[in-house]
């Protein structure tokens, strides 16, 4: 659907659509009484409209925009006018030495796959054909390597591959999963159930890292056909460029690749089948066994990765506070999205409306409306960041770099407001078409006084139903883990996640600007605007008493 961003910018330069500002009486200066305060924070959450959030989102979710993918024309457009707006609403620009004071910029790495190969002796084994590096590289250039084998690559409790093994510096070869003893149980969990072992690759990295191996190779699959199908997908990510903050050249850990059975144990000087029988062998012994295996010594391997710089920027206003201006309570929304797809038939552009269009005007309205409070002399006691990141759908990497760079210290922001997808309903609400709803997620985590405010903020003002679905700590979507907020849960900030779940247009084209509720939004900012106003003018900064998942 195409949209006329050029309409809307000229109806919002003549200010129509435009929440009027309440009639207030300005006090002699800033007032610091909470009750005070309290009495005319509905005045202002007032002026947080569907019809404001209705005309910013008609613009950045636009066509002209195209996607707002990170980098990219479409990101930049997005960029200056969330400035433009922070800065005719009175907002200050709060980063210091660059050319746009409400620009924190920096530089992400565009990386993609180059040369590379493994050689034993004669054989030479090919990058994204017979085997598959997951993550970074410590083999920019041809090196040769010492390879040592070591069973399972397990290194738990009650059963480790490591014990009596020097792989320090070195290429550690494994099998992948866990073995099952005789009696069909997994040998690890001594169940039914595969553990984290078998399940997460990721496990058997931290293992071989700990031990101070360069890489780990786990041999996938039992056959070529199979190690085909299950790297299928990793070939598919693999070939495509990725986004991730620039690397310091420090490996961390060590490095991953999957490779073929037929690669694996040539590098053992073995068979396949030799290879897998000794799998078997482990699970009759019921435990570890020494491979017999004599390791090629005639090893190199390239895997080179080519990078490249990508400017970015997230875009920042800042509200200054009163009498407790050295404390802040950062308000986020990401609003890049996923750009333009070529190949696809009829609509290409990804607008984006719902994720996180919805979320990024929210953020533009709550600015709005305490920079109007602070003109009228309510400001807000603590300061309070309005924060609209980058690059949060190539990994939470703009609001990870805030995180890691922060304008204000990380031990003097006092909580998180995060708001990613609102004004939809998902599938479950469908069925019975409720949208006056939310799931509310993290708010207990660090914090019984944000759980309670938050509470307490809905209940007094708006009444939407607080939905704790995603908030439990056993629910499979991991949702508290997949949102911005998390850079800051991650360094002990309290957060509360407002989200209205997933719908069948997520990263679609069919995102669009016409299928959001605005009421329903307008009632989520609504409740993100009390729980900010309460968390800025509380006489006492909210305890840090939990430690949830």
């Amino acid at each position: 659907m195409k949209h006329n961003a050029y309409g809307y910018l000229l109806l919002a330069a003549l200010g129509f659509g435009c929440a009027q500002t309440p009639t207030t009486s300005t006090p002699q200066g800033p007032v610091t009484d909470v009750a005070q305060l309290t009495e005319v924070a509905p005045q202002y959450a007032s002026t947080v409209t569907a019809a404001d959030l209705s005309r910013h989102l008609t613009i950045l979710a636009s066509d002209e925009y195209e996607g707002r993918n990170t980098g990219e024309r479409g990101q930049k457009m997005a960029a200056e006018y969330i400035a433009r707006e922070f800065r005719e609403d009175g907002l200050t620009g709060p980063v210091q030495g660059g050319s746009n004071p409400y620009y924190q910029t920096f530089d992400l790495e565009r990386s993609q796959w180059g040369d590379g190969y493994m050689t034993v002796g004669q054989e030479k084994y090919l990058m994204m054909q017979d085997f598959f590096v997951l993550g970074s590289s410590p083999f920019q250039t041809e090196q040769a390597v010492d390879v040592v084998f070591a069973g399972y690559g397990i290194d738990a409790e009650n059963y480790s591959d490591y014990t009596n093994q020097d792989v320090t510096g070195k290429v550690v070869v494994v099998l992948a999963g866990e073995p099952r003893g005789s009696n069909g149980n997994f040998l690890i969990s001594g169940t039914d159930k595969a553990s984290d072992w078998g399940n997460d690759y990721r496990t058997k990295r931290n293992a071989a890292t700990k031990h101070g191996a360069k890489a780990v190779l786990i041999v996938t699959g039992t056959n070529e056909s199979e190690f085909n199908s299950l790297t299928q997908r990793y070939k598919a990510y693999a070939s495509r460029p990725s986004l991730g903050l620039k690397s310091s050249g420090n490996q961390e850990n060590a490095a991953v690749a999957f490779v073929s059975p037929v690669a694996g144990s040539t590098l053992l000087n073995t068979t396949p089948e030799k290879l897998f029988a000794h799998g078997t062998q482990t699970g009759e012994a019921g435990g570890p066994v020494a491979g017999n295996f004599t390791a090629a010594t005639d090893v190199k391997i390239k895997a080179s990765r080519d990078a490249s710089p990508l400017p970015t920027e997230n875009v920042l206003g800042f509200v200054e506070g009163s009498d407790k201006k050295d404390e802040v309570v950062v308000i986020t929304a990401h609003y890049d999205h996923v750009g333009v797809d070529s190949t696809l038939q009829g609509d290409q552009i990804f607008n984006g409306a719902n994720d996180d269009g919805s979320g990024t005007v929210a953020v533009i309205e709550l600015a709005e409306a305490f920079a109007q409070a602070k003109k009228d002399g309510f400001g807000p006691r603590r300061s309070i960041l309005f924060m609209t990141v980058t690059a949060e759908e190539k990994g939470l990497l703009g609001s990870e770099y805030y995180a890691e760079n922060p304008i204000f210290p990380l031990e003097n922001t006092v909580a998180n407001v995060n708001i990613d997808m609102i004004g939809r309903m998902d599938k479950e609400h469908e069925k019975t078409n409720d949208s006056n709803y939310i799931y509310s997620i993290g708010a207990d985590k660090l914090s019984s006084e944000l759980h309670q405010i938050n509470e307490e903020m809905n209940e007094k003002y708006v009444n939407l139903k607080l939905d704790y679905t995603f908030n439990d700590e056993n629910d499979p979507n991991r949702f508290y883990y997949r949102s911005d907020h998390y850079n800051f849960a991650k360094n002990g900030i309290p957060i509360v996640f407002y989200f209205n779940g997933v719908h069948d247009d997520y990263h679609q084209p069919s995102d669009e600007v016409d299928k959001i509720i605005f009421e329903s939004a307008e009632k989520v900012a609504r409740l993100a605007f009390h729980v900010t106003w309460e968390l800025a003018n509380r006489e006492n900064r909210i305890v840090v008493d939990s430690n949830k998942k």
